[in-house]
């Protein structure tokens, strides 16, 4: 593969709490390609959204970077000290989509002025006229129809699917080599969810942009991501194509996140939920961070931490069930199922 637009190396990102240190990111590393969709994906607390922000600079004040490396475009993005410097950064290389569009945007400014701010920041090259006329395409180009009418609007005058589109126009509008898409369709319900995922997609192809979507289900990125990392305790436990995390999935969270997809129960059985709860990241995480959770667990798992085991040249999972010394383990029913096809993700 070429080389990654922007590329994670062993971050550890800590927050400064009531006195006490919670440990967010453990060790992390990941690879982001040009053009690519990847769904980070994981239960709530798992870190998605704090690895992401650190792209942007944009963690609370409390937290701090204790080690590791991100370099976007070759440059260090740990050494930026200043909002000066990330300004260079944020919005015009890499843009975000919020997950709550209603707190996203300012209840006293129209649409359109909304959208101009952004144009206005980051393409100061063009006209007023020009300005104007690039805030209706895209507005346009996010399928609001009508939109000199509905530039004039204010956001409670809209819709929640039409806001979240609107906030994506303001995303758009800033021209971002990479786009973070958090929790993009969470307050929507499924119909307007499967538009608004299909307008990111559409988005994406047609402006070559690069794509990261932040969820807690894997259902969701079905179809629009083309690779996925897996996260868990402020770590990536497994990461491959959409293809290898699916129909061939490895580590044991991984097999429970699928199983707790709706579209697989079976009628009349209880849908499957997984037990417990996640590590607490005040204290210091021994072995593997989803052993008290494992039911396929050994006993390394809760005292050493495992390695990335390499399953394919883009499939990697972090498992002891992967090391040839481990005892053959089958995984669960419905995931033996997905990987023989006879069930559908689509439900």
């Amino acid at each position: 593969m070429e080389d990654p637009i922007l590329m994670v190396r062993n971050l550890n990102l800590k927050f400064n709490l009531r006195g006490q240190t919670l440990h967010a990111l453990r060790d992390v590393s990941l690879d982001i390609y040009k053009g690519e969709s990847l769904a980070i994906v994981g239960e709530s607390g798992s870190g998605k959204s704090v690895l992401t922000k650190c792209f942007m600079g944009l963690n609370d004040q409390n937290g701090f970077i204790e080690s590791g490396s991100i370099r976007y475009k070759g440059e260090e993005l740990t050494a930026f000290k200043s909002e000066k410097d990330w300004l260079r950064i944020r919005g015009h290389e890499i843009a975000m989509v919020m997950q709550d569009p209603m707190t996203s945007l300012n209840p006293l400014k129209t649409i359109g002025a909304q959208i101009l701010e952004a144009i206005s920041l980051h393409q100061k090259e063009l006209s007023p006229a020009q300005k104007h006329r690039a805030m209706l395409d895209i507005l346009s180009d996010v399928g609001i129809q009508d939109p000199e009418r509905r530039s004039r609007q204010y956001p409670h005058e809209f819709s929640g699917g039409m806001r979240q589109r609107v906030v994506i126009a303001i995303a758009v509008a800033c021209k971002p080599n990479i786009l973070i898409c958090d929790e993009p369709t969470t307050a929507l319900d499924v119909t307007i969810q499967a538009q608004i995922l299909k307008l990111i997609k559409d988005l994406v192809r047609d402006r070559g942009i690069t794509a990261i979507y932040i969820t807690h289900d894997l259902g969701v990125v079905a179809n629009v991501a083309t690779r996925i990392a897996v996260m868990y305790g402020g770590d990536i436990v497994e990461i491959g194509t959409s293809e290898e995390i699916f129909y061939d999935p490895r580590h044991p969270y991984t097999w429970a996140l699928l199983s707790s997809l709706p579209q697989l129960g079976v009628k009349g059985e209880k849908l499957y939920s997984i037990q417990g709860t996640q590590p607490n990241l005040f204290a210091h995480v021994e072995g593997d961070a989803f052993a008290p959770r494992n039911p396929y667990a050994l006993k390394i798992d809760f005292v050493k931490r495992p390695p990335l085991f390499e399953i394919s040249p883009t499939h990697f999972a972090r498992t002891w069930l992967l090391d040839p010394r481990a005892p053959k383990m089958e995984p669960p029913e419905i995931i033996q199922k997905l990987s023989r096809r006879e069930v559908s993700l689509n439900g």
